[in-house]
């Protein structure tokens, strides 16, 4: 017999499977190592978004598609902060995703979408975790922003696609980040990495040339400040831009951008590719003086 209750059930569950159709023409499988192939997502025209850990090899790269094809890739750029790569493949003629518009929430449901195989496309149900960032990922990299499931990432989903009950893209499926665990980059940045890969082969990171460790900060130095923490200059390197810009061994940095400082992880969030080559003002405290200094951020791969 049914009930409300079932039917709802149903048309939840219709739900969700008509949103994995609805994703599923613009995911692709994607062969660039040796054992378990992945994933991609078309992004734009001819255009592949996948992780960067997935590619073992930078030639020799082939994809397959939704409708049995299967094309040469040719690798357009990575950016291993990210874990995301694109690839460029000539008549994909694949429509691209549809990114979603709103940020994933703590609590929503999601499902990770992959190609693994040429048996079609597998779907792992959960919900957004967490969502956090900035975090150093065990590469050593900053990742500006992630959200967490706890859906299962079956082999070869790395690549793929998060995504929403309308089968609109939330973020782009990666396991190269963090031990394993199921990582998703937000769309938007996503996209954003990928058009600036597309445009000029690589993601602009900056570059300071500080060595620093969080310390606290005194009462009696805090120059008027309420701020407890700060992080410690050790070392200033040669010709680099905290150099230029007089920063000095001792110096305490307090805030950088119009943003407050208390930990090496914030101020490597704060080097992004948007604020290289500006003049930006740096606060650090100097013996028990606040001084603002202006910083032209360099680059650093």
């Amino acid at each position: 017999m049914t009930t409300p209750e079932t039917h709802l059930l149903s048309a939840f569950s219709n739900q969700l499977a008509d949103a994995v159709e609805k994703a599923a023409p613009a995911l692709v499988q994607v062969n660039g190592r040796q054992r378990q192939p992945a994933t991609g997502v078309v992004f734009a025209p001819q255009l592949v978004l996948t992780a960067d850990h997935v590619l073992e090899r930078d030639s020799d790269l082939t994809i397959e598609t939704h409708d049995g094809r299967t094309l040469a890739a040719q690798l357009v750029g990575r950016d291993p902060a990210t874990d995301l790569a694109v690839l460029r493949v000539a008549d994909l003629n694949i429509d691209p995703a549809t990114a979603a518009q709103a940020p994933a929430r703590v609590g929503q449901m999601l499902l990770l979408v992959g190609r693994p195989s040429a048996g079609g496309v597998q779907a792992s149900l959960g919900v957004a975790s967490a969502i956090g960032g900035p975090v150093r990922s065990r590469r050593g990299a900053m990742l500006e922003r992630y959200i967490q499931t706890d859906a299962t990432p079956y082999p070869g989903f790395s690549g793929g696609a998060m995504i929403d009950a309308s089968g609109a893209v939330i973020g782009i499926t990666t396991t190269g980040l963090a031990s394993g665990v199921a990582l998703g980059i937000p769309a938007d940045l996503a996209w954003q990495v990928a058009e600036t890969i597309g445009n000029h082969g690589q993601i602009k990171r900056g570059f300071l040339g500080v060595s620093s460790q969080p310390v606290p900060i005194p009462t009696a130095q805090r120059a008027g400040r309420t701020q407890e923490r700060g992080l410690l200059i050790v070392q200033v390197e040669d010709n680099s831009p905290a150099q230029q810009a007089g920063l000095l061994v001792g110096d305490i940095v307090v805030s950088f951008d119009g943003q407050t400082v208390t930990d090496t992880d914030e101020l490597q969030g704060l080097l992004g590719g948007d604020r290289v080559g500006r003049a930006l003002p740096l606060e650090v405290i100097r013996g028990s003086t606040l001084t603002t200094v202006q910083v032209t951020l360099g680059t650093r791969a």
